[in-house]
């Protein structure tokens, strides 16, 4: 009996242990993908492809993370010529106040001035509020003047859950937007890439002009502490709770996250760096356009002797899936027919297609000096084509 009793026992020990084999890795497939805040998104940005979901359609209350906004609109001018980085500002006492705690602001002081670069280095570095003022005051005029241009860009982007009442985040009744729309929105500010160059410092000091230096720390602590992360904006108010636009590059490979309502700072840190990891190790980059390579020979005439050939004017890479089967193929597509064409000139495009759909446009070149025959030339060249012929 003891001994039925004993085996029993092994058995059940060993139904135990082969259970707990095989229910880790089921776990483990998962990837780690179990996102604690309320809202979280994992975005491809040079496709817009969505590789993780999570509420992204729910609105919440998005804190500083508003700022995307605001710099993206500045960016736009700047890029477009509107206002240049070296012009002045000069503090208004509005923009001062909302200046609030010393962790959202950049400490101005009314009538300080200030270049536009150095305030957007105060909204994109130190998220502050005064600045964003400032800035927002200086491109349109009134604060309240730059929302309305905010949420006339929010319609332009197609941002169907959003809704701004101020440029900074502070919260007010009606201020809302989802993960969805801030990936949106970061997608389209990361176009403007000197952005970067201010997101992605860690620590600035501004001194020119002060008694008291101005210390910018990014609130942002992944721009220090994982690799690759270079901006964009984070936000946090009791109402929205901590709330971050990420993106990192690895390997010539983008990524975008979007926490929204998590708990703790640590839990959207966490959050973010997890999905951005997933992307990291779910796609590759590829580079299949070599800036000044050969394209492809394009014939000008019949017989084929004269052609030109069309030769890269830019690199292009694509992010693709792995483990997938991707058809990439190209097409190129000249500006016009012409009699003439110079070496060096822009000539077309090569497009650029993944499964049969537009990835991107290249700008190709000729590489010779190619002068076509007028209408004499090519009479007299046919005779003498028949002439050959009959000989």
């Amino acid at each position: 009996m003891k001994n039925k009793n004993k085996v029993i026992i092994y058995v059940l020990l060993v139904t135990i242990f082969i259970s707990q084999i095989f229910v880790l890795p089921v776990k483990g497939d998962e990837k780690g993908l179990d996102v604690e805040a309320r809202s979280g998104l994992l975005m491809e940005p040079y496709s817009g492809k969505i590789i993780f979901e999570k509420n992204i359609h729910e609105k919440f209350a998005p804190a500083s993370v508003t700022k995307i906004m605001t710099m993206l609109l500045a960016m736009e001018d700047i890029d477009s010529g509107k206002i240049k980085i070296n012009d002045k500002i000069v503090v208004s006492e509005n923009a001062k106040k909302m200046g609030g705690n010393g962790s959202s602001s950049m400490l101005l002081d009314t009538g300080e001035i200030r270049t536009v670069e150095e305030i957007l280095k105060g909204v994109a570095i130190a998220s502050g509020n005064d600045a964003a003022v400032a800035l927002a005051e200086y491109i349109s005029g009134s604060e309240d003047a730059f929302v309305k241009r905010m949420n006339e860009r929010v319609k332009e982007l197609g941002m169907k859950d959003t809704t701004f009442k101020n440029c900074h985040g502070l919260s007010a009744e009606g201020h809302l937007t989802s993960a969805y729309d801030i990936a949106i929105m970061s997608r389209e500010l990361l176009k403007h890439e000197k952005i970067l160059k201010y997101s992605g410092t860690y620590m600035e000091t501004i001194s020119e002009g002060r008694k008291q230096p101005i210390g910018l720390v990014n609130h942002n602590k992944l721009v220090r502490f994982y690799k690759g992360c270079d901006g964009l904006k984070t936000g946090f108010t009791n109402e929205a709770k901590y709330c971050i636009s990420a993106t990192a590059t690895r390997d010539n490979i983008r990524m975008l996250a979007v926490i929204m309502g998590a708990p703790t700072y640590k839990v959207r840190n966490r959050d973010a760096s997890m999905l951005m990891n997933h992307g990291f190790s779910k796609f590759e980059a590829k580079k299949i356009m070599v800036k000044h390579s050969d394209v492809e020979k394009i014939s000008l005439n019949k017989k084929g002797d004269k052609y030109i050939m069309a030769k890269s004017g830019e690199d292009l890479t694509v992010i693709l899936e792995r483990g997938v089967e991707n058809k990439i193929t190209k097409k190129c597509v000249l500006k016009e027919s012409k009699r003439e064409y110079k070496k060096n000139e822009i000539i077309g495009y090569c497009e650029v297609y993944v499964n049969d759909k537009l990835y991107g446009k290249v700008p190709v070149y000729s590489d010779r000096d190619m002068k076509l025959h007028n209408i004499l030339d090519n009479i007299k060249y046919h005779l003498m084509g028949l002439f050959d012929k009959a000989v």
